[in-house]
This record gives structure tokens, C-alpha cells and sequence, in this order.
């Protein structure tokens, strides 16, 4: 992704999160140069890689396939391992139209993901099979808005602003907005981005950039080249 496009992505997405009366927190406003003299004192933040995150799954395709995400707060694996402590995350996304979140699941994270606005939000969902893989022959149950309901292998179901879904580990879920663009709320277990997004067909988390500007604001994926 062009650099200039991430900017301009990250000035659409703060204007519409405004727009549904959320506020992001102090850091998401710093500049490189302000995030560089203050990464001592934001070494939380820097380590659990909290932050703005945009990405086109390496395709090259973002109105097609990509998602706007930023990381609120995340919590310590080693709290997570204790199973006491910091063992949470939130995030807010931005899934526009017709725009795939490819099909994946989570090894570890357990999530609620919720329409906090906008358009309807469509989760596709299949069930895993003994190993943990992708089964498009099985279905499961999941809670919506904490109501347990079962799922069709591959069934859409549509989330009106308000309402949940969660998913656990081994339900394979892609997403989209219908209708227009959603901004949701994803709370759940400790996020590792890195390592705990597993992907049905072989695609990146991340995207390469490409450097046509400066940054307006550093991606949770600069961190280790610009703030090490």
C-alpha cells in the first residue's frame, strides 16, 4: 500500500469514528517525531502493539479485501498465560462496503465483535474439524448478543448496529459491511496479531508499504523500524 493512502485512510476513519461519538485516545494523534521522543514512557503501548493498523492482506486490493483497525488496549501473553492480570484487548474497526476480511480463525483469542454503527455487518461462519482446520462441512453454535444459536456451515448472519456476535477459537469467520460501512468493536482475550491469525488460503496480515509520503501517524507496524 501507498503511504499517502494509508494517510488518507487514517484521516476517513477518525472522522467517522467521531461521527458515532467514540474519541481515540491521546497517542493516536502524535506525530513520528513526538511518538520517537516519548517511546520510553509509551513502552506499553509500543510492546502491545496498541495502535492505528491498516491492512490489504498483502494483495494489493484494499477496497476489495482490507480492514481499518485500531488497537485501544492490550494485555500482557504472560498475563494471559498466568490467566490473571492484564487479559484483555479492545479494538475498533472499520469494515467498508462489500469490503472482505478474509476467512481465519485464532488459535488462542476469543472475541465479541460488535456492529457499533453504520451499516449491517455480515459474519460468513464454518466450523473446524478435529485438528482445528477449515471444515466447509461443518457448522457449530456461537452466543449473539449472549443467546446461543446454532450456525450452517458457510450461513451469513447479519448484525444491525448493536448487535454481537462471539467467536471462539475454530470458528472460521470472514466479514463484511453490507449496505454501506460498519464501525465495530472487537473486545477480547490478549492480541497477538503476529502469530494468532491463521488464514484459510495463504495471504499476509500485513501489508508492504510503499514510501510516497511521510507518515501521518506511525502504523503498530512501523514500531520496530522507527522506534527501536
Amino acid at each position: 500500500m501507498k503511504r499517502s493512502k494509508i494517510n488518507e485512510i487514517m484521516a476517513e476513519a477518525d472522522e467517522m469514528i467521531r461521527g458515532h461519538g467514540f474519541a481515540l485516545p491521546p497517542f493516536a494523534y502524535w506525530s513520528p517525531e513526538t511518538f520517537a521522543s516519548r517511546a520510553s514512557e509509551a513502552r506499553h503501548v509500543i510492546d502491545a502493539r496498541c495502535g492505528w493498523d491498516i491492512t490489504d492482506y498483502g494483495a494489493g486490493k484494499f477496497d476489495e479485501m482490507g480492514l481499518f483497525l485500531f488497537t485501544l488496549r492490550n494485555g500482557r501473553l504472560a498475563d494471559l498465560t498466568a490467566g490473571r492480570g492484564m487479559c484483555y484487548a479492545e479494538k475498533l474497526l472499520i469494515s467498508r462496503q462489500d469490503q472482505l476480511s478474509p476467512m481465519h480463525t485464532h488459535v488462542v483469542k476469543a472475541e465479541d465483535i460488535i456492529n457499533r454503527g453504520g451499516a449491517a455487518l455480515v459474519v460468513e461462519l464454518y466450523g473446524s474439524d478435529e485438528a482445528g482446520n477449515f471444515a466447509d462441512d461443518r457448522g457449530g453454535k456461537v452466543l449473539c448478543d449472549g443467546i446461543l444459536r446454532d450456525y450452517a456451515p458457510g450461513e451469513k448472519l447479519r448484525f444491525a448496529p448493536g448487535e454481537s456476535v462471539t467467536l471462539m477459537p475454530g470458528d472460521w469467520h470472514a466479514f463484511w459491511g453490507e449496505g454501506g460501512d460498519v464501525l465495530i468493536g472487537e473486545v477480547s482475550t490478549v492480541n497477538d496479531d503476529e502469530t494468532d491469525n491463521v488464514f484459510r488460503d495463504p495471504i499476509g496480515r500485513f501489508s508492504e508499504i510503499e514510501e510516497d509520503a511521510e507518515p501521518t501517524h506511525l502504523l503498530v507496524s512501523d514500531y520496530a523500524a522507527r522506534l527501536a
